[in-house]
């Protein structure tokens, strides 16, 4: 990819269990399947590729790359119930684009769920870029039966790499809300998006204007704002984009995002209030979530 260098992301290059996550990544079993899917559930062979102990290394080795926030995948039988139905949010968007041959830009991939479902749906190559080094050895694993370069995860922020290229759409999905100047995020991503390239902003709202700089939002610490869905627009705009369509909004539900065996940690029931459910435990409103469609 063009400009693109190290990450200056200090999580990648200092982090404490990075040799602990690379000596799990190579205890993966050997495995062949000529069967992928890239539907709802991304999966790679069957049950019967492997046998009994084969499978309990792949799960054991799956296993010590949790939390898995995005999925569901399955890999020779072993499902990974990911914290997030991306399945779900996927379904929302995909009848809003065409990426039949396009080249995406897929920024905060987490561990390139989408990337896969891009390519079902006809994308010619998916550069994901995510700075957590978890969710890169994540697709790695996944990647690493899945054969397929076309849908790759670089451990690289944003800002790494150089405006310039020949990107046909341009991804942020649950990005912008944590970013300290979410405009500067917009503009940054416009920098990559030629004169018919399409951008898809993601992003929580609420009505009433946006949240600023809430100390916590839904038991998060890092959302420094909750738009409203008037000012995802704005942004979009003030960043030189001529057309901007709202094509979805959602509630996300606790069958959406929750806790599971692969994601132990507090999800999403534990963020709303126990006695009403339409807010959060902070008291504002329960977590929505907008989809735009952007071009010049």
């Amino acid at each position: 990819m063009r400009g693109a260098g190290p990450s200056r992301s200090p999580e990648i290059r200092n982090h404490g269990d990075r040799s602990r996550w690379l000596a799990a990544l190579a205890k993966l079993p050997t495995a062949v399947s000529g069967c992928v899917s890239l539907r709802d559930c991304v999966s790679v062979g069957h049950a019967r590729d492997l046998d009994a102990v084969g499978r309990a290394r792949l799960t054991d080795v799956l296993q010590r790359f949790k939390p898995w926030r995005k999925g569901p995948f399955r890999l020779f039988g072993v499902q990974i119930d990911a914290e997030w139905r991306s399945d779900l949010k996927w379904a929302r968007i995909a009848p809003h684009l065409d990426l039949e041959g396009a080249h995406v830009l897929d920024v905060g991939c987490g561990n390139g769920y989408y990337g896969w479902r891009m390519l079902e749906a006809g994308a010619a190559s998916v550069t994901g870029i995510d700075p957590s080094l978890l969710f890169v050895l994540q697709h790695a694993a996944v990647a690493y039966y899945a054969d397929d370069p076309r849908n790759l995860v670089l451990p690289l922020a944003l800002e790494d790499v150089e405006p310039g290229g020949t990107f046909d759409a341009v991804f942020s999905m649950g990005v912008v809300y944590h970013r300290r100047d979410p405009a500067a995020h917009v503009r940054a991503l416009a920098r990559h998006a030629h004169r018919d390239t399409v951008v898809v902003l993601e992003s929580l709202v609420v009505d009433g204007g946006p949240i600023e700089r809430p100390d916590r939002y839904a038991r998060m610490r890092n959302v420094h704002v909750v738009p409203d869905v008037a000012t995802l627009a704005g942004w979009l705009r003030a960043a030189g984009f001529a057309t901007v369509r709202l094509v979805d909004r959602s509630v996300t539900t606790v069958a959406e995002q929750r806790a599971t065996p692969w994601m132990t940690y507090q999800s999403l029931a534990d963020a709303l209030a126990p006695d009403d459910p339409t807010r959060t435990v902070e008291g504002y409103p329960a977590p929505e979530r907008a989809v735009m469609i952007a071009s010049r």
